[in-house]
């Protein structure tokens, strides 16, 4: 672990009484005294053991007198019940050094074996209390403590990304939600200021495009809500159908930049919702035509069984556009445009940021795998992967 966490230790260490969904549990013996007591009764057990054996084999000793070789010199050697008593004795005073060098050797051998556990613990607890920014880092050998540090530290990671994402997904709707009022109350003063100079149909266009723009983001923000907390219906479909009718629907739209379709269709059996399948299909579409080549744009369309993986189904669209740099994944961020944060000036190309977003969500909700990547000449390449029925 960073041990440079160390002065948390104290803060780490105070139960979290004021935490009302936490149980509460009677204060028992730690995890370091349990095994300190384990491994002391261990060897005592062991030395007992051990002590037993040696006294039940003395009692085989032959029961007669030892004498000295010079019958007219005394003998000192002791008698069988002598010994006995002595190893005894001995075994007594033995089992409790045992027991002294298993309780003190056990601590701090216990001690040093959960000294990782307690800096994971120390991690979870600053976890807990909003800090993700560490991580513990445990060094050493691979073993059942550093898996689960490294684990922990990829759910920190994971968690990290998740809630600086989840920041600015609410500083992005705030501000994306906040243009479109603020533009009509700006027309608004302006019309209140010099009422008698004011071309009002022209008004009335302007603020039903702005208050337009401000619903679609709103319904963005909704299905985007409702896909990561209730999952869809799903049924056998045909991914080769939603992409014919979704094509249908863009056509006009491709005629209008310029942009030539082609399409490589084939069967496509999956199984998902029907609905949010052609609306994914549409986002992509419209992906990648508003972020097309000005003249002289290309979009193709494909449909058919995932040749990588077997019993799925594939969806890819393919556009010419500007050169993207080697990692596209960003893109699925919500608002997050091709150009960058700014919306297009032209209406016609101008997007909220959400397209992509809602791609990855419906693919997520699907089980599915979306996978986007820059084409060497310029453009994206978007293909979703989804569970066959």
């Amino acid at each position: 672990m960073n041990r440079r966490s160390a002065p948390h230790r104290a803060t780490a260490a105070a139960p979290a009484a004021d935490d009302p969904g936490r149980p509460l549990r009677p204060r028992r013996l730690t995890a370091r005294m349990k095994l300190t007591l384990t491994y002391a009764l261990f060897v005592v057990v062991a030395g007992a053991f051990t002590l037993a054996v040696i006294y039940l084999a003395m009692r085989f000793v032959p029961n007669y007198p030892l004498t000295a070789a010079n019958p007219r010199d005394e003998s000192g050697a002791p008698s069988r019940q002598e010994i006995l008593q002595t190893l005894l004795e001995a075994s007594g005073l033995t089992l409790l050094l045992l027991a002294l060098v298993g309780v003190v050797g056990g601590w701090f051998i216990a001690g040093r074996v959960l000294r990782p556990l307690q800096d994971i613990t120390r991690a979870a607890k600053r976890a807990a209390d909003g800090s993700l920014d560490h991580r513990v880092g445990l060094s050493g050998p691979r073993d059942e403590f550093t898996d689960l540090s490294d684990t922990f530290d990829t759910m920190l990671a994971r968690l990290q990304r998740s809630f600086d994402a989840q920041q600015r997904f609410a500083a992005n709707a705030s501000h994306e939600l906040r243009t479109p009022l603020a533009i009509n109350r700006t027309m608004l003063d302006v019309a209140t200021a010099d009422p008698e100079g004011q071309d009002y149909p022209r008004l009335v266009a302007r603020l039903r495009e702005t208050n337009q723009r401000g619903i679609e983001v709103t319904d963005a923000l909704l299905q985007l809500s409702a896909l990561d907390h209730s999952p869809p219906t799903t049924q056998p479909l045909d991914l080769a159908d939603t992409a014919r009718e979704a094509l249908d629907l863009v056509r006009e739209e491709a005629g209008t930049r310029g942009v030539v379709l082609s399409t490589d269709i084939h069967p496509a059996p999956a199984a998902g919702d029907g609905v949010l399948l052609r609306q994914l299909t549409l986002n992509l579409l419209h992906n990648a035509l508003r972020h097309n080549l000005a003249t002289g744009g290309s979009l193709t369309l494909t449909t058919g069984p995932d040749p990588a993986h077997p019993g799925r189904a594939v969806l890819s669209v393919t556009n010419t556009g500007p050169l993207l740099p080697d990692r596209v994944d960003h893109l699925t961020e919500p608002f997050l445009r091709g150009s960058g944060r700014l919306a297009e000036k032209d209406p016609a190309r101008r997007g909220h940021g959400l397209g992509l977003a809602i791609v990855a969500g419906i693919v997520r909700a699907h089980r599915g795998d979306l996978t986007l990547a820059p084409n060497p000449g310029g453009g994206l390449t978007a293909r979703v992967s989804l569970p066959g029925h």
